[in-house]
């Protein structure tokens, strides 16, 4: 069995689509539209794992989780770049771009190099090796 896609609710489809494109190179589907549902959504896929998948449906309530805490259920999102030397990278021009940095790039107690960063909509992306 695998993780097939994980799905992020956003009142921003394009910047965050955008996001994802930019800074880790996902490949994006056409945009899929219900009209009567009034929902649209793209499919990212990266070059191996699990694919992302951005809604957009006028209904949906604001999230009121503050992303400066931890709180159950799903948390972050981790996207393995492949080296130290590439989260740091990352992780620097994200900063240089106004994207907040929640912390790292450091090594964990479990031995993960990694840093957290917020996407647009203040999800947090563990970006490891």
């Amino acid at each position: 069995m695998k993780i097939e896609h994980v799905a992020i609710w956003t009142e921003q489809l394009e910047v965050l689509r955008a996001f994802y494109i930019k800074y880790f190179n996902a490949k994006s589907s056409d945009k899929y539209v219900n009209h009567n549902k009034q929902f649209s959504s793209y499919f990212l896929t990266f070059s191996e794992g699990a694919r992302l998948e951005l809604m957009a449906m006028p209904s949906i309530p604001e999230s009121k989780d503050d992303i400066y805490q931890q709180f159950r259920g799903l948390i972050h999102i981790a996207i393995s770049v492949g080296s130290t030397a590439l989260v740091d990278e990352m992780t620097a021009r994200l900063v240089d771009d106004g994207y907040e940095r929640i912390d790292g790039p450091r090594t964990t107690g479990d031995g993960y190099y990694e840093s957290c960063v917020l996407d647009p909509d203040g999800n947090r992306i563990e970006i490891t090796v």
